[in-house]
C-alpha cells in the first residue's frame, strides 16, 4: 500500500562543498534532462549545471552566485522530484522554501522542466544582477528546539525598531522553523549584529551572495521577473501545492493570473512564512511522510522544527523527534545517503 508524502524542494544555500558532484553522482540516468538544462544556460552565456557540478573545485564566489546556484540546485532539486519511487508513494502536495517556491511549482506541474529552469534562471540571474540587500540568520530555539522564552519577540523588537532608524532596513525575510531569516541593507544588518546577543557561537551569520529575499527591496527585481516571464509558462498543478503564505493551489481550480502574480509579486517582496508552509501541509493534507529534496540537508532541520511546532503527531522536541525517526522515518531528506533510499 502507497503512503501519501508531501515533497517539499529546498532554497538557496543548500549547495555547498559536500554536495559537488551531486547531478553525476544520484542522476547520470537523467543525461537529456540535464542535457536540456545545460543547452538553455549555454544559450544564455553561463555556465552549464554539468560544468558547475562537475568542477574540479567547489568555489563559493563561483557556486553561490545566484545566477549559478539558483540553476544548479534547481537541477539537483527537480531530478531528485523524478526519482521518488512512484510505486511506494502517492504526492499528495507540494511545497518549498524561499526560491523552492519555484522548483515546487515544476514538480507540481505547474511549470513544465523547461518553464521551471526559465523561472528560476531567470530570477536568480536578475536577483544577482541587481543585489540589493543582505540577509542573515538568527534562532530563537534552543538545542533540543524549544523556544527560548522571549526570544522570538525579542527578535521582532529589535527588527521593528532598527528598520524605524532613518537610513535602516531591516525586515524579516523567512519564518524558518526555530530561527528568522532577516533581510536589508549594511546599516540595518550592522545594527542588528552589533546590538544582539551572539547565540551559539555563530550567530547571527551572515548568507554569503544572498540578497534582501522577500523585502519590499527586490521590487526592482519582481518587475523586471514580471516582464520577462509570461503568463503562457503557467498552467494548472497535478499535486496540490502549498505557498509562502500557507496558502493552498488545488490542481483543476487555479487562477492562473492570480498565481502568476503571487509567484513573481508577494513571493519576492513579502515575508516567506516557511513554518506556516508546513503547518498548513501537515494539518490539512496528513501525509504520512515528507520528502526533503536535495540537494544538501540543511532544510531538513527547519522542516522538522516546523513540522514539531505545528504540533505534528505530538512531537515535542529534537530529542523526540530523532526517537520517532528511529523507529520510522517520517521525514526523508534525499540529501542524506543514509536516508535517500527511502524515498
Amino acid at each position: 500500500m502507497k503512503q501519501t508524502a508531501v515533497i517539499v524542494a529546498p532554497g538557496r544555500g543548500t549547495y555547498n562543498r559536500s554536495e559537488l558532484g551531486y547531478l553525476s553522482r544520484h542522476h547520470a540516468d537523467k543525461t537529456g534532462l540535464i542535457a536540456e538544462f545545460d543547452a538553455v544556460r549555454a544559450a544564455l552565456g553561463q555556465a552549464t549545471v554539468t560544468d558547475l557540478d562537475t568542477a574540479a573545485r567547489f568555489s563559493g564566489p563561483v557556486h553561490t552566485r545566484g545566477d549559478n546556484a539558483s540553476a544548479l540546485i534547481y537541477a539537483c532539486s527537480y531530478a531528485d522530484f523524478l526519482s521518488v519511487d512512484a510505486d511506494r508513494y502517492d504526492i499528495v502536495g507540494v511545497t518549498g522554501n524561499s526560491m523552492g517556491w519555484y522548483t515546487a511549482l515544476a514538480c507540481a506541474g505547474a511549470l513544465s522542466p523547461a518553464g521551471g529552469l526559465e523561472v528560476v534562471n531567470t530570477m536568480g540571474t536578475l536577483m544577482q544582477e541587481h543585489l540589493i540587500g543582505e540577509q542573515l540568520i538568527y534562532p530563537f530555539v534552543d538545542g533540543d528546539w524549544q523556544e527560548i522564552p522571549g526570544a522570538r519577540s525579542k527578535t521582532l523588537s529589535a527588527v521593528s525598531e532598527i528598520n524605524a532608524r532613518s537610513g535602516h532596513v531591516l525586515a524579516v525575510s523567512i519564518d524558518l522553523g526555530g530561527m528568522l531569516v532577516l533581510a536589508g541593507d549594511e546599516a540595518g544588518l550592522a545594527a542588528f549584529e552589533a546590538e544582539m546577543p551572539r547565540v551559539q557561537d555563530r550567530f547571527p551569520m551572515r548568507l554569503p551572495n544572498h540578497a534582501g529575499f522577500h523585502t519590499s527591496l527586490q521590487e526592482p527585481v519582481a518587475a523586471a521577473g514580471r516582464a520577462k516571464l509570461g503568463a503562457e509558462l503557467f498552467r494548472q498543478p497535478k499535486h496540490t501545492l502549498i505557498d509562502g503564505r500557507g496558502a493552498l493551489w488545488r490542481p483543476g481550480a487555479c487562477d492562473l493570473e492570480a498565481l502568476r502574480s503571487y509567484t513573481l509579486g508577494h513571493q519576492v517582496v513579502e515575508p516567506y512564512d516557511f513554518t506556516a508552509a508546513l503547518r498548513v501541509a501537515a494539518r490539512e493534507l496528513m501525509p504520512d511522510v515528507f520528502i526533503v529534496l536535495g540537494p544538501g540537508a540543511t532544510l531538513g532541520g527547519a522542516t522538522a522544527q516546523s513540522l514539531l511546532m505545528s504540533g505534528w503527531r505530538g512531537i515535542d522536541s529534537k530529542s523526540a523527534f530523532q526517537s520517532a525517526q528511529a523507529e520510522d522515518l517520517r521525514m526523508i531528506s534525499m540529501g542524506r545517503e543514509d536516508q535517500r533510499a527511502a524515498a
